[in-house]
């Protein structure tokens, strides 16, 4: 067993919703903390979208009660010290901007207990960048969750040259005690597995539509068509939301910048920002 018992996940958007339910359903006390109260009204909109989800999905046990149980050991707060006062692990999950991480860090290591792990959710921020305000380094690492967690479970641990070993493998062991499938990431690496193989892919499916070669539907179709995968890239864009996409490839190179205004001219700025808006490069 991990030895930890309450969970805080910081940000309630959609990764940090379903990693806080993911939680919560496998029988942990979660605590969802946002900036306001208006947040957490959507956060709890959330929640009772993903208890449907799981049981039209029928996720093992959602449809025996467990979906529901969930809710019923989830709490909210907008008070930072309030959110943390008890808990073994913090799992922030706030906008991918390293500013904003930072100072979450600088106010959490203020509030939370000593024994508190930490753990970023950044999907291509190192956690070294941050591990100097976090107040506790050998106590803080990278957690890493892909979108739809119940269904594309893996999760990525990935600590710096700081973090304590056995802390580590607590955080091995409580993502396997949330159903998640384990992937220790030995060094560190920006992108960790997952979005090392990912990101460089979803460049070149928007290479193409940008430039005019091909419409994202025809590139989608000769991916899977050719390949067997069940989703195109534009399918996966949809599915992780256009806003991350365009905050990684807006702090790239002159060729990811480009990239990066061409998402946001004709997709972004159009309100078309994937499944959860009900339009992205597909209408749902």
């Amino acid at each position: 067993m991990s030895s930890i018992n309450k969970v805080t996940v910081l940000g309630t958007g959609v990764l940090g919703s379903q990693i806080a339910f993911q939680s919560a359903y496998n029988g942990f006390e979660v605590t969802a903390y946002d900036i306001s109260d208006t947040a957490l009204i959507g956060a709890k909109e959330r929640f009772a979208k993903l208890v449907e989800t799981y049981k039209a999905e029928a996720v093992a046990g959602a449809n025996e009660g467990k979906a529901d149980q969930a809710l019923t050991r989830l709490s909210y707060s907008s008070d930072l010290a309030d959110a943390v006062r008890d808990a073994d692990l913090v799992i922030e999950a706030v906008p991918e901007a390293l500013a904003i991480k930072q100072q979450t860090y600088e106010k959490l290591a203020a509030v939370a207990p000593e024994s508190a792990i930490f753990a970023t959710n950044s999907s291509t921020l190192l956690p070294s960048a941050m591990k100097d305000f976090t107040g506790r380094p050998e106590k803080f690492l990278a957690l890493h969750f892909a979108n739809k967690i119940w269904q594309f479970n893996t999760a990525e641990v990935m600590g710096t040259a700081d973090t304590d070993p056995t802390v580590f493998e607590q955080i091995v062991q409580f993502a396997s005690e949330i159903g998640m499938v384990p992937i220790p990431v030995y060094k560190e690496k920006s992108g960790y597995v997952l979005n090392s193989l990912l990101v460089p892919f979803l460049n070149a499916a928007a290479e193409l539509a940008a430039g005019g070669y091909a419409e994202p539907q025809d590139v989608d179709k000769v991916w899977r068509t050719a390949t067997g995968a069940p989703m195109g890239p534009f399918q996966i864009y949809d599915v992780i939301g256009l806003t991350t996409p365009y905050n990684i490839l807006a702090h790239g190179d002159e060729k990811d910048q480009k990239l990066a205004a061409w998402l946001k001219e004709n997709y972004i700025d159009q309100g078309k920002l994937g499944i959860a808006s009900g339009s992205g490069f597909y209408t749902y």
